[in-house]
């Protein structure tokens, strides 16, 4: 940041009107000379994972513990610490999401974190439970390019100021513009998501003439894409980095692709980091870009100097919270710490163990026996037809007796592990709670939509999981449908189903809410997998594993 300079004692009148006008502005309030510590602890895509998993990793009360001792190290050394969230609270544990997430902003709120962005999955629900959450947390949501449509004002708090011993710090919050097409439209009618490069020119700009931070962070929630490179996503933190007047922006922490932003070069990520190894972030445009994967497993650690207007990052790193390996003891493999396990904090354990027992008896009844592993794997299910994928297609279909099935890849969270099944682990596939939708349509309307459906990029929630159907997909085009065995007929009319969120027009997919033969049955989508698993159990995987239907090329 630059320092003002000061202006010389001319017994002019317009020297005297210049000081009346500097003595009117902010103050500068740091001290010449001095070095202040500044240590900014960070997390994003938590997905309701307030509770440590089977294995004993992460969870907030560890996290309590890591964060408290990581402040006691920073005030014994004079500094100041900086707690903030990359967004996505919510969706994506069961015991979470049946309570709108009130565990996991109260445990955020005993943590203290000072400010979060706003995820695009803090509006799977209605603005009205998102309202409650923010009571429940206490502390600021942030967004600066969401609008109201009806009044066209923003609906957030656009930035919070923190005075961090005379430092004083800005902190935008920014959205991704996707959250439009990523959440039902229903919870976003009011509601536009704004270019977050433009709003930070405008927000950058008002800071500068009413608080004059000495430093502006963002938190955001749009993505990390090494080069600018988002393919069919929005734009994100690269992007805004290099969208402003170089060192406009000092930090960028993150969220939302859900990665550790470790790189080894200028736009390249490390490709082999695990934890507790050595973490380098991004530097875009003098701003620096941080990133600390999903669910809690690291809290990020960034410690930077500031003197004299100029800062300067001494060190960072990803610290494990819980994580294990795999290693073989005597011919048998076994789970291991990576690093000293992180007692829980007992008060906050004490919060928590009363949401979690209410969960677990509504969620531990068995429902189904598996044979074989149902694979949902964000790595898997983007890329290519997996049997769960498949299997929760079939589900769709027979319901309401279908001639096949249509569904969106960022709708499986999960996979499913061989062995008894549970109603929480049908949860954690499907948490979203949509509703199975259908539509009667002509052969030649069908084609018309897999056109655009079936050519859904990979590596995207848009790309498409099929059941009852077969086809060719060459370079985006779609030929040689087969339905039911026989090819496809333009005259003939056929079912299919989909959920309400890509009805809608979520991931980019054709809005089909009005056509003619459109019904939403109501039926929620865990609920029909529920019934599908009891129904077919003892289950065998490899029965819906891919046959080759859908040919790629």
């Amino acid at each position: 940041m630059n320092l003002h300079s000061g202006i010389a004692l001319v017994p002019t009148l317009l020297a005297a009107s210049l000081l009346a006008a500097c003595s009117s502005a902010p103050q500068q309030t740091w001290k010449v000379d001095q070095s202040y510590k500044i240590t900014v602890l960070h997390t994003n895509d938590h997905h309701g994972r307030f509770w440590q998993n089977k294995y004993g990793e992460y969870g907030l009360a560890a996290r309590k513990t890591l964060i408290d001792s990581i402040r006691e190290e920073v005030a014994a050394e004079g500094g100041s610490v900086l707690l903030l969230s990359g967004g996505d609270i919510n969706t994506g544990v069961p015991e979470s999401d049946l309570l709108d997430a009130e565990p996991d902003f109260k445990g955020m709120n005993m943590l203290g974190y000072d400010a979060m962005a706003l995820g695009n999955h803090e509006f799977d629900n209605s603005l009205e439970v998102l309202a409650k959450q923010q009571q429940w947390a206490g502390f600021p949501f942030l967004s600066a390019n969401i609008y109201q449509k009806s009044n066209g004002e923003r609906k957030f708090k656009p930035y919070h100021m923190f005075d961090l011993q005379g430092v004083k710090v800005a902190v935008i919050g920014f959205t991704t513009e996707d959250t439009y097409k990523l959440v039902h439209p229903d919870n976003v009618a009011d509601l536009e998501f704004r270019d977050p490069k433009l709003e930070a020119k405008h927000v950058i700009a008002e800071l500068n003439q009413t608080e004059q931070p000495d430093l502006v962070f963002a938190v955001t929630h749009m993505g990390h894409y090494a080069n600018a490179k988002h393919g069919v996503n929005a734009p994100g933190d690269v992007s805004l980095a290099r969208s402003l007047k170089e060192g406009e922006l000092d930090l960028i922490v993150g969220g939302h692709s859900q990665e550790p932003v470790c790189m080894e070069g200028p736009n390249m990520y490390t490709q082999t980091f695990k934890p507790g190894d050595e973490c380098k972030p991004d530097k875009q445009n003098g701003t620096w870009i941080v990133q600390a994967y999903e669910w809690g497993k690291y809290v990020g650690r960034a410690d930077y100097s500031f003197k004299n207007g100029e800062f300067t990052l001494d060190s960072y790193q990803l610290v494990p919270v819980n994580l294990k390996k795999k290693i073989t003891v005597e011919g048998k493999k076994q789970r291991v710490f990576v690093q000293d396990e992180i007692p829980q904090n007992p008060e906050v354990l004490a919060l928590l163990t009363p949401y979690q027992e209410q969960g677990q008896e509504q969620l531990g009844v068995n429902i189904a026996e598996l044979s074989g592993r149902l694979v949902g794997d964000r790595n898997k299910v983007r890329f290519g037809q997996t049997n769960l994928g498949r299997l929760i297609a079939t589900a769709h279909k027979e319901r309401v007796n279908a001639d096949f099935a249509v569904m969106n890849s960022g709708g499986v969270r999960a996979s499913i592990e061989e062995g008894e099944v549970s109603y929480k682990d049908v949860l954690t596939v499907q948490p979203f709670s949509n509703t199975i939708t259908y539509v009667d349509m002509s052969g030649s309307e069908v084609m018309d939509y897999l056109s655009v459906v079936a050519a859904m990029p990979v590596d995207t929630g848009a790309y498409a999981q099929f059941s009852g159907i077969g086809m060719e997909v060459v370079a985006g085009k779609v030929s040689e449908v087969v339905i039911g065995g026989k090819p496809l007929d333009e005259a003939a009319s056929y079912r299919f189903t989909i959920p309400n969120f890509n009805a809608s027009g979520g991931d980019g997919y054709p809005k089909i809410t009005g056509h003619s033969g459109f019904v939403d049955t109501g039926f929620v989508d865990a609920e029909v997998l529920k019934a599908y698993l009891e129904q077919q159990s003892p289950v065998n995987a490899a029965d819906y594993n891919d046959k080759g239907e859908i040919s790629y090329k």
